[in-house]
């Protein structure tokens, strides 16, 4: 299939299709005039680069991790296990980030609140 198909077929983006090939995330074969031409199970993986990139990881970290789901090595395996919990470990400490950042904005949201309470109320005297 061309690469517009596949774009269809996937809901991606043609720019993000070539963006993933220069990454080396996708391949593709050339017509005789140049044009992309793509095999079925290319859905597949497009489908599973979208899900690693919705779970925040980069080009880079997919790229390591690939080899492991083609062709799963004992060697490849343990490597694409430890990245994946160096990426996990990641994702937590900049989850604990926003949690400390979304406190920050409650407290600071009740100290406002409190605020606008208080010049509501008529000074006594």
């Amino acid at each position: 299939m061309r690469i517009g198909e596949l774009a269809s077929r996937t809901g991606v983006s043609v720019r993000s299709l070539r963006y993933y090939e220069e990454q080396g995330l996708l391949t593709s074969t050339r017509s005789s005039s140049g044009q992309r031409h793509y095999t079925d199970d290319e859905v597949e993986r497009v489908a599973f680069i979208q899900r690693l990139y919705a779970a925040g990881l980069s080009s880079r970290t997919i790229a390591e991790l690939l080899p492991c789901t083609e062709s799963p090595s004992p060697e490849n395996s343990d490597a694409a296990l430890e990245r994946m919990a160096q990426e996990r470990d990641r994702l937590s400490a900049h989850i604990g980030d926003l949690i400390r950042t979304r406190d920050a904005l409650d407290g600071l949201m009740a100290i406002n609140r409190a605020h606008r309470e208080k010049l509501r109320v008529p000074l006594a005297g």
